[in-house]
Parts: C-alpha cells; structure tokens; sequence
C-alpha cells in the first residue's frame, strides 16, 4: 500500500491508498512466462508418456529404451566425436545441394516469369516432373551415379528446385500491372527491370519457398543416407539399427528433428529481417 501526506494543523496525517499499475504488470509477467512455458507443455507431455510406458513395460525394452538412456548415449556420441562427424557430413551434402537446387530454380523461376516463350515451351515439363516423388528415384539415381556423394546431392537438389522455382515464377507474376506499364513506357533496360522490379516481387515468394524447400530437402537427404552411405545422420542411425542399438538410432532421430527445426527457425529470422524494406502494400 502506497500513502500520500497530507499536511494539516500543524500535524501530517498519511492516507492509504491501492497502488496502481501493479495489476497489469502482474498479469503482463504472467503472459510472458506462460508464452515461454506454451512450446514446451507437448515436448514435456510427450517425454513423461515415453517415461512412462517403459516404466509399465508395455513395449519391449530392446525397441524402446528409457529416455536417460538415449541422454547417456548422446553424450557418449558427442564426447567421441562421431555425431559430430555424422552431422557435419550431412550438413555439407545439405548445403551444396541446396544452394545448386535453389540457385536453379530461381533462375528458371525468374526467366519463365518474365518470358511468356518460355514458360509455353518449359511448362508441360516443368509441372510433370515436379510431380514426381524425390524418394522415388533413389534406386534410379543410384543405378546412374552410383552410391557415393553424386546422388546424394542431386536428390536434394531436386527436392528444392522446383518448389524455389514455382516460388520465383509466382513472384515474378505478381508484379503490378501498373509497374509493368511504367517499365515499357520508359523503356527500361533489362539489368535495371530485372534489378528494381523483378527481384522485390521475386525476394519474398522465394523465401518462403527456400523456407518449405529446406525441410523437405533434410529429410530427403536423411532418407538418402539411409539406405546408401558412409557417414551421415542416415548412415549412423541405419547402423544402430543393424546392431540392435535403439539408443543410437533415437539419437539420430531426435538430432535430425531439432536440426530441422533449427533450419526453419533460421530461415524465418532470416525472412524477418531481409524483408523490413518490403511495404505492406506490396
């Protein structure tokens, strides 16, 4: 309680009264811990089940081992350095197949956008082949490039391309009639159409597509190194399973969700800032 003096025949008289704004703070901490606390109510919920039914021996311990267990065996793979090593190996095959996948579907994207000759003669092949499962031509790229890094790489740049490339040509449609109007009323160079018009329409439908892109290629990739490879989150987790190590294998499964994760949330502070300039009327 906070008191205000009151001065009066020669005496102060202190007078009670409720303070004020606390209320509001209280219950502005109270939200902040609760969207704190929100994300990881189901990841805790999820972990007490998983204790719980090995406690009651509802499944087989050699399928489903005790959550201390795969901590104990994670620790153990960082501390040899072989997660590490598995982890790296998948991230370099991520990102150089990546980068080939989206550098070419924004560039098809792009040039099928701002080219109607193009976009009639790349259509029909375009739609068709984006329609075909990546998973599904594991066995054909292996029977083409062998099991070594090539259809390793290929595989994820396939499965990035051509959702980069529809974003790109999504973006470059949705240029405004009228900047298109202002551009061949001026008569606009190419580099300088391509520079101040196409690329702020393409930015943001690209990176919502490198943001639905990413994920899929990782899992794609892991996919890949499981069933061919030598190092690799794949490999390492196709590997407990021969041995009858469920541990590792829960390792790999929950390092493979967490670096998804990881990669989503990087890409939408990326989104985030790289789109500040954009107006809201775009």
């Amino acid at each position: 309680m906070d008191t205000l003096p009151i001065v009066g025949d020669g005496f102060a008289l202190r007078l009670a009264q409720p303070a004020r704004g606390r209320t509001p703070a209280i219950r502005a901490a109270l939200r902040r811990a609760g969207q704190w606390a929100l994300p990881w109510l189901l990841p805790v919920a999820l972990l007490a089940s998983w204790q719980a039914v090995v406690w009651g021996e509802l499944v087989s311990p050699q399928l489903l081992v005790p959550p201390g267990q795969v901590l104990v065996t994670f620790v153990e793979l960082v501390r040899s350095g072989e997660l590490l090593e598995h982890l790296r190996e998948s991230l370099g095959r991520l990102a150089f197949g990546f980068g080939c996948g989206a550098t070419a579907g924004v560039l098809l994207g792009t040039a099928m956008g701002t080219s109607p000759r193009l976009e009639a003669y790349a259509q029909p092949f375009f739609h068709a082949a984006r329609q075909l499962p990546t998973v599904a031509l594991i066995p054909v790229f292996i029977l083409a490039f062998g099991v070594e890094e090539t259809f390793k790489v290929l595989l994820v740049a396939k499965a990035c391309f051509f959702a980069v490339a529809l974003s790109a040509l999504d973006g470059t449609r949705n240029i405004g009639r009228k900047f298109l109007e202002v551009a061949a009323i001026y008569q606009l160079p190419r580099a300088v159409f391509l520079r101040r018009l196409v690329l702020p329409a393409v930015v943001p439908s690209v990176v919502a597509g490198v943001r639905i892109s990413l994920g899929r290629a990782w899992m794609v990739l892991v996919a890949a190194e499981l069933m061919a490879a030598d190092r690799g989150l794949g490999q390492m987790m196709e590997m407990g399973r021969q041995m009858f190590r469920m541990d590792v294998v829960l390792v790999g499964v929950i390092v493979t969700g967490t670096v998804g994760l990881f990669l989503d949330r990087s890409v939408r502070w990326i989104e985030r800032r790289a789109l500040r300039w954009r107006p809201a009327s775009w």
